[in-house]
């Protein structure tokens, strides 16, 4: 987990703001070798702002990385406008716009699967969001693996795993506390995202404290359902130890609360897991019509 959150911060942090930096001082010998590293630059915001975390840092980052970056954009025309065109006959700078290249081609295909990933063309189940209490941050959704690790597992291809956002844009008070309490979805309410019946439960699982996890009870306490308007069944998982207030057999409504957020089972943290299948393929989930995929925000 230590490398993960040293991940965070050189993704999303460190890298975005040396763009910054080295667009903004501008050292370039050709209005060429420029715009090669512009293109780079942009294809790198692209891929951070489609698939960062960023509910880690702050979420609010994701809206002020790409405004300095047109702000940089256009200080950093000013300076070099005046430049020749062509490409200086060195080597270094032949190899410079290179390297640019090479980097926008890789990041613009990471960009492009991205984008892929918002889309999806198979039948999704209409469902009303779970959650009510606050703001809410897609961490894991979508139909390819780029945005959702989950899309490489077929009964679970497309899960989803939200969090909550507190006044910060973040979802927890520290970068990964071991207090449950400071993540600020968990203990909220679930409530049944469609009229059905309860066909599996479990309770009593203890809630683990981060990093710890079980991956022997991957679903930890959870719910499963039979939505009235798909033969699927949708699962409901880490939740509370004891919140559970549904039993099998029983009819829910859309306001049915089904138990709390919790963090038990196979989990990194305090989030919702959600996903629905069929005969052991992964089903789409549309909530309120929309496919929710990594950085959503649901109000």
């Amino acid at each position: 987990m230590t490398f993960s959150i040293i991940q965070v911060f050189v993704i999303n942090l460190l890298l975005p703001i040396g763009f910054l930096i080295i667009l903004w001082k501008a050292k370039v010998q050709s209005k060429l070798e420029w715009v090669t590293f512009l293109l780079t630059a942009w294809t790198v915001f692209i891929w951070l702002f489609l698939s960062g975390p960023w509910d880690w840092l702050s979420y609010y980052l994701r809206i002020i990385f790409p405004l300095l970056l047109i702000i940089v954009t256009f200080l950093s025309w000013r300076k070099i406008k005046h430049q020749e065109v062509k490409i200086e006959s060195k080597s270094k700078h032949r190899l410079s716009v290179g390297i640019n290249l090479v980097l926008a081609f890789l990041f613009g295909m990471y960009s492009t699967l991205s984008i892929s990933g918002l889309f999806t063309s198979d039948d999704a189940i209409e469902l009303n969001f779970p959650l009510q209490d606050g703001v809410y941050y897609v961490g894991q959704g979508g139909s390819h693996e780029m945005i959702n690790y989950h899309h490489a597992y077929e009964p679970q291809q497309y899960a989803l795993d939200v969090v909550k956002l507190n006044s910060l844009g973040t979802r927890a008070s520290g970068i990964y506390p071991d207090e449950l309490e400071k993540y600020a979805i968990f203990g909220d309410n679930l409530y049944s995202p469609c009229e059905g019946n309860v066909v599996e439960t479990r309770d009593g699982l203890s809630d683990l404290i981060p990093p710890d996890s079980n991956p022997e009870q991957p679903e930890g306490n959870y719910v499963a359902l039979q939505c009235e308007q798909s033969e699927a069944i949708l699962y409901i998982a880490h939740m509370q130890k004891g919140s559970i207030s549904v039993e099998v057999d029983d009819a829910v409504t859309e306001e049915t609360v089904i138990g709390k957020v919790g963090n038990s089972g196979n989990t990194s943290e305090p989030h919702l897991h959600i996903h629905a299948e069929k005969d052991g393929v992964g089903i789409p989930l549309k909530f309120n019509k929309r496919f929710l995929t990594r950085n959503g925000i649901i109000w």
